[in-house]
């Protein structure tokens, strides 16, 4: 079947395949740099072991041992992938030169002025994160540690990374999203839950006392179950996060990890309950084996549900920030880059091909015999027509072109890095 022949099967649904492809390619989507090296950064000794609840699993050939090798990789993902990325840092990936350091507390704009240069070369917006792990001053709490020397240092280095988001949105022109998440809590039963809580919201308030435009600069509140080390108590759990982005909407939005919750829980019904009261969320979708494992992305149910209600909702008009987030090093790293990108451009892709308002009515008019089969039969229509062309618009090769070239780019680059 051709492309013409398909989008016909779905204009008789009055679905118009033309005008959702236009749409996703407009779509912004963060492509996390922390995929191509395995989290490690550049601020600190690459050989020491991640601390506070991350960890890689895996020792494939070929991790990027420096910056210009980790933007030579996101080049060659840029490359394969259709859509709009977006580049998604963490403060760890701070670029020194001249032997220049500066503690976290320290870092400044221009320590991520390379990144700008790249991002601004490629037509790229930026996202941010503080790094709140794999440093000395875990204690190994952060924000929420009854040391008020190790508070007062991740808060400054909260509010220089308020400084290099808002000059990331400047320099780039679009809005960017600053994510606070700590692997703050205890491996056991601790004997006060309420203390690291109260100190971990004062300490989010002296974060963004810094000044910013709440426009250009999109804090953030994530929150999580559990982690490694923290697998009895979470200081940032998700009822943290959710109130304290409910009780200050006019400086934070809450985010989401997909990852984050319990293995019964799924996120995209939490996208409808939070567009209820909240004007703007944001998302981290990755995928959770039982735990938050960061595997790479899949085509699969939850997926495409999370993008069924991100477009049901409006979320692609600027309500509903997306970014990719996991890590995989047991597999070509640049292939986990553009699965997981390709199959959340699917999803994305699969939820515009929809008849969602037809959905709407039928549930609205109590026809659920009706809604099943319309559900059902919408599975099979040709699909793969449409992403094909997707690509095709976009410039960028199909499903069965791309992996040869990764292949080739492992055997000519990635294999000589020791």
């Amino acid at each position: 079947m051709s492309y013409e022949e398909a989008k016909k099967r779905y204009a008789a649904l009055g679905i118009d395949a033309d005008a959702a492809i236009r749409t996703l390619k407009e779509v912004p989507v963060s492509l996390h740099c922390w995929q191509g090296d395995d989290v490690r950064g550049f601020d600190t000794d690459p050989s020491k072991p991640l601390t506070g609840g991350i960890q890689t699993t895996g020792n494939y050939p070929g991790r990027a041992r420096n910056p210009e090798e980790l933007m030579a990789d996101l080049d060659e993902v840029i490359r394969l992938v259709p859509g709009t990325p977006k580049m998604n840092l963490h403060a760890s990936y701070a670029i020194f030169e001249n032997g220049e350091w500066a503690d976290r507390d320290k870092l400044e704009p221009k320590h991520f002025q390379k990144w700008v240069e790249f991002c601004k070369k490629r037509g790229l917006g930026c996202d941010f994160n503080p790094t709140f792990f794999s440093h000395p001053k875990c204690d190994p709490l952060t924000l929420s540690s009854p040391d008020e020397a190790t508070r007062k240092f991740w808060i400054d280095h909260g509010k220089a990374c308020i400084r290099i988001s808002t000059y990331l949105a400047e320099e780039l022109g679009q809005p960017c999203v600053m994510n606070i998440w700590t692997g703050d809590g205890f491996k056991d039963i601790p004997g006060d839950r309420m203390g690291p809580r109260v100190r971990y919201r004062e300490s989010i308030d002296a974060i963004l006392s810094e000044p910013y435009d709440f426009k250009k600069v999109k804090p953030c509140i994530e929150s999580k179950v559990f982690g490694i080390g923290v697998e009895a108590y979470t200081v940032g759990s998700a009822e943290f996060a959710l109130s304290y982005a409910a009780m200050n909407m006019d400086k934070c939005i809450p985010l989401m990890d997909n990852g984050h919750y319990h293995p019964t829980e799924v996120v995209s019904d939490k996208i409808p309950a939070l567009l209820a009261f909240f004007p703007e969320i944001a998302l981290h979708v990755t995928r959770p084996i039982r735990w938050d494992s960061d595997h790479v992305v899949l085509f699969d149910d939850e997926t495409k549900e999370i993008a069924r209600e991100i477009v049901r909702c409006g979320g692609l008009r600027g309500r509903v920030n997306l970014a990719l987030d996991y890590f995989d090093a047991s597999i070509n790293r640049i292939a986990a880059w553009a699965v997981g990108f390709r199959n959340f451009q699917k999803a994305l892709l699969f939820a515009l091909l929809q008849p969602a308002d037809e959905l709407k009515a039928l549930q609205d008019e109590s026809r659920f015999t009706d809604l099943l089969v319309a559900q059902e039969e919408l599975k099979t229509l040709p699909f793969g027509e449409v992403w094909d062309e997707y690509c095709r618009f976009c410039g960028k090769p199909l499903d069965g072109e791309w992996y040869p070239q990764v292949k080739e780019y492992e055997q000519k680059v990635l294999v000589n890095r020791k």
